[in-house]
Parts: C-alpha cells; structure tokens; sequence
C-alpha cells in the first residue's frame, strides 16, 4: 500500500500543508515541536481513524479555528483510494472515495497503516490494556469479522457490568445466564483470532529482535488468555468460567472473565522483558513486534502497509539504525527525525522533507 499524498488544514500546527510521497523511505526532518510528529499522526489517523496520541478529537484541530480537514490519496493491489476526513467539536465525518461512512470502523482496511512512535513503549512496560490496545488495532484493520465480535462484545460487556450493579441479586442471577451466551459466542471468536494472531506473530517477532539485536538477544511471545483449542471449545470454557465467578462478579460489580482481561507474555532469553529488561531491550522489542506486524499484513493483504516511524532514530545505536532502515525500506515508510544523516540510511534512497513551524520547506534533493 502506499500514500501518495496528504493534505493538512487547520490539523494541530499546521495551517494548510500537502506532502508528497514516494514509494519508500519519506523523511521528515527538522528541530523539535516544528510538526514533524502531527504529520506522522496524521497518516495514521487517516488509515484507522485513531489518533496514538489524542484522546479527544478537537486536540487535533489548530488552535483559534472550528474545525480541521484532512485527506489523502493512496494505492492498494485493488486501485486508487482517497480518503477525506472533517473533524469538528469532537466528532470526524469521513469519506472513502467521495462517499460517506456511517461508522468510523468502515475506514479500517482500506490503507493500513502500522505506527511506531517512543511512546509505543507502553506496549511492552505498561498495563495489559496497552497489549490489548495493539492486537485489536491490528486484527480490525485485517479482519471485519474481528472489529465485529470486538464491537458486539464490548456492548454486551458493558450491560452485563450494569446488571452486576442491580441491587436485587435474584434479578441478576435469573438474567445473567441470558447475557453470558452471547458473552460467551462473542468472546471465543476474538480469543481465537487473538491466539492465532499471537501465534504467527510470535515467530516473525523473533525474527526480526534476532535482525535488530545481531542475533544477541531471543525473543518469545505467548498468549495469557488462558483458553486454547477451537472457538465452540472456547466459548463452553468461557460460559462455565462466568458460572465460576458469579459471585465474586457480583461482590465487584464487574466482569472478571474475557478477553478484556487478556494479556500476552513477553520473554527475552526466557526473562519477563517488562520487569527484567533495559529500556533499550524494551524499546527494541516493541520495535520487533510492529515489524512483525508488517509482515502479517503482507502476508495477509498481499501488501505491506505503510510503516509509520516517529522520532525512532535518536533512541537506537548507530547499528540498530542501520538495521531498522534496511528492513523499513522493504515497504513505503514515514520517519520523523532531528536530522537525516546519509550513514544512517546506509545508501538506500529516501526523499527528506523539512519541515519548520507547521510548513514544508522544499529540498532541492534529498539529502
């Protein structure tokens, strides 16, 4: 997949802005707080319609004005694809190739896009939440299946919740049962796609930490979800789990079994890499897994999506650089950075755009 270009109006710092892009590595240098980060966001919120670094939408509209616009036109192996999205007082209307959608999750899977800035991290030292966050990212942009039983589950989780509030416990004894077969059909479909997700990702993980780290360091990842086997198997161990823990759901006021409380393990040379490794084997590990990432999409889709790389350069030693650039420049990548040092790149061509107070300097050439 590959973005041609992006157009920007009134989006955080910049005013009115288009980049061009071309096929493989796009550079886009200049000093610190100069939008380099807010055009890398842009890129991906335009693929998935999320936001890695907003929590409510008018964060993203320039400061003094009522809205923001922001459009892209990219290519896929099925053909051209513009997506236009409008963003104002907290909601975004979108539209792929001039035709409205009705729901956000529409936009997931025509661009996809995989986004790595320092803040990732979280992926790998944080809560499970921020894991889980990562899977369901990637597995909406593969599969409508999977956003489906995301959405439908989320719902019923949410009224299954208030029913564990109901004061009358013969009320939500009598009506959990209700709830907890269609709990159950929706949680066994996204724990399986979530343990063969798991599972293919875990080797093209290895893969690529063995790549970045010189093959010093082995990477391994698990599921912690706790149900294996096929997705009625799943949901019968689901259903008698929710039997298991009405009580203690009902003491709590809330759900304590399902993929809500799903978490995947990380081991670099069998060590729990969240309590036992470096900030830099932390880092390097995210890194792996959203290259791994990559390589499902084209595996999958039949076209690596576009890698998106904000601020990634300065956290890696020079030979980590070097290794990075050679395997982002399999695929149309976005990188931000301070400088764009020719060593680094290795040879490999790129175009660098600098960028300076929310505008686009042109370079006669790259650097």
């Amino acid at each position: 997949m590959l973005i041609r270009s992006l157009r920007l109006k009134n989006f955080r710092n910049y005013a009115e802005e288009t980049f061009e892009f071309v096929d493989g590595l796009n550079v886009l240098a200049g000093a610190n707080a100069q939008g380099k980060t807010n055009a890398a966001e842009a890129v991906f919120l335009l693929c998935t319609g999320y936001s890695p670094r907003a929590t409510k939408d008018h964060q993203l509209v320039m400061r003094g004005r009522e809205g923001a616009a922001l459009s892209c036109r990219a290519e896929s192996r099925y053909g051209e694809i513009s997506i236009e999205m409008e963003i104002c007082a907290d909601k975004k209307n979108v539209k792929i190739n001039g035709t409205p959608i009705l729901r956000i999750g529409e936009l997931l899977g025509n661009v996809n896009s995989v986004f790595f800035n320092p803040n990732e991290l979280k992926l790998v030292k944080e809560s499970p939440e921020d894991r889980r966050r990562f899977m369901n990212i990637s597995l909406s942009q593969m599969s409508r299946t999977y956003l489906h039983a995301l959405n439908r589950y989320n719902k019923i989780l949410q009224q299954r919740n208030n029913l564990l509030k109901e004061k009358d416990r013969a009320i939500v004894l009598d009506t959990l049962p209700v709830w907890d077969a269609e709990f159950a059909r929706y949680a066994a479909k996204i724990i399986l796609m979530r343990n063969e997700f798991l599972k293919t990702l875990g080797p093209l993980a290895e893969e690529a930490h063995a790549c970045l780290s010189g093959g010093k360091e082995t990477l391994k990842i698990a599921s912690e979800s706790g149900y294996y086997g096929g997705e009625e198997e799943i949901a019968y161990a689901v259903k008698e789990d929710l039997k298991t823990a009405y009580e203690k759901d009902i003491r709590l006021g809330f759900t304590t079994v399902g993929p809500h409380r799903d978490d995947m393990k990380l081991l670099l040379d069998g060590e729990d890499v969240r309590i036992y490794g470096s900030q830099g084997q932390q880092r390097t590990v995210a890194l792996s897994l959203k290259l791994a990432e990559t390589e499902i999409f084209r595996a999958r889709a039949g076209e690596y999506p576009v890698l998106v790389l904000d601020d990634v350069l300065s956290e890696l030693d020079k030979v980590r650089q070097r290794r990075l650039i050679g395997r982002a420049e399999r695929m149309q990548t976005v990188i931000t950075c301070t400088s764009a040092d020719k060593r680094v790149f290795g040879g490999a061509p790129f175009k660098k755009m600098t960028v300076a107070a929310g505008k686009l300097k042109k370079d006669p050439s790259s650097d």
